[in-house]
C-alpha cells in the first residue's frame, strides 16, 4: 500500500522556503499559489511559528539571506534558480528560457542580490544588531523564541 506522503513526494517538483512576513515576497508567493493548479510546488513559510530551520539542516539566518528551494531528491537550490524552478513548475517555461540568456541571467543575479540584501530594510523589518565597525547591519525582527 502506498502512503499519502509518498504519493505527495512523487507529485511535487520543488519546495519553496519563503518569508511569509515579507510583503514583497508574499506578492510573488500569492501569484505562484494561483498558478500552482497541478500542485507541483510545496510552500513552506520560514516566518511561521512552527518552522524550525534546524530540521532542514540550515539556520534561520541562511533562509533569511536568500530564497531557498528543495527538490524531491533533497538537493537545495538558492536565489534566482529557485524562481526558475518555480516558474517551470507552473508552466511558465518560455519565461524560464529567457532568464537563462547570458545577459538576462547576469542582470537577474545582480538585481536579486541587491533585493535579497535590502529586502528587510525596504519593508521596514530591520533592527540594529549592535554590530561594530561602523557598518549598519540589518537582521530580521522576529517574534520567535529560540528561532
Amino acid at each position: 500500500m502506498i502512503s499519502n506522503t509518498s504519493q505527495l513526494v512523487a507529485d511535487w517538483q520543488i519546495e519553496v522556503f519563503y518569508d511569509g512576513a515579507c510583503p514583497l515576497c508574499m506578492r510573488e508567493i500569492r501569484l505562484l499559489r494561483r498558478f500552482n493548479r497541478k500542485r507541483r510546488i510545496r510552500f513552506t513559510d520560514i516566518a511561521g511559528p512552527d518552522f524550525q530551520a534546524s530540521a532542514y539542516g540550515q539556520t534561520l539566518d541562511s533562509f533569511m539571506s536568500e530564497i531557498h528551494g528543495r527538490l524531491p531528491d533533497g538537493t537545495w537550490v538558492r536565489g534566482v534558480e529557485v524562481f526558475r524552478r518555480l516558474y517551470a513548475a507552473v508552466g511558465l517555461t518560455p519565461l524560464v528560457w529567457i532568464t537563462r540568456l547570458p545577459l538576462v541571467a547576469g542582470l537577474l543575479e545582480v538585481a536579486y542580490r541587491i533585493f535579497a540584501r535590502n529586502r528587510l530594510r525596504w519593508t521596514g523589518r530591520c533592527s540594529d544588531d549592535g554590530g561594530n565597525g561602523g557598518g549598519k547591519t540589518c537582521k530580521a525582527r522576529t517574534n520567535k523564541v529560540g528561532g
